[in-house]
């Protein structure tokens, strides 16, 4: 895998987690997320790209 493939994968997982974290329990709730899943949803995010 290239540096900058990987460097875009890392950039998705980030920006994700970051995102997700940034929204409280009621809103992650309505869309069936728990934060215990955030990590789980960032890298299967990352890993389509």
């Amino acid at each position: 895998m290239s540096i900058r493939k990987s460097f875009q994968k890392w950039q998705s997982y980030s920006r994700t987690v970051r995102e997700l974290n940034s929204l409280d329990s009621r809103s992650l709730n309505d869309l069936g997320i728990n934060r215990g899943d955030i990590d789980r949803i960032a890298r299967e995010s990352a890993n389509s790209i």
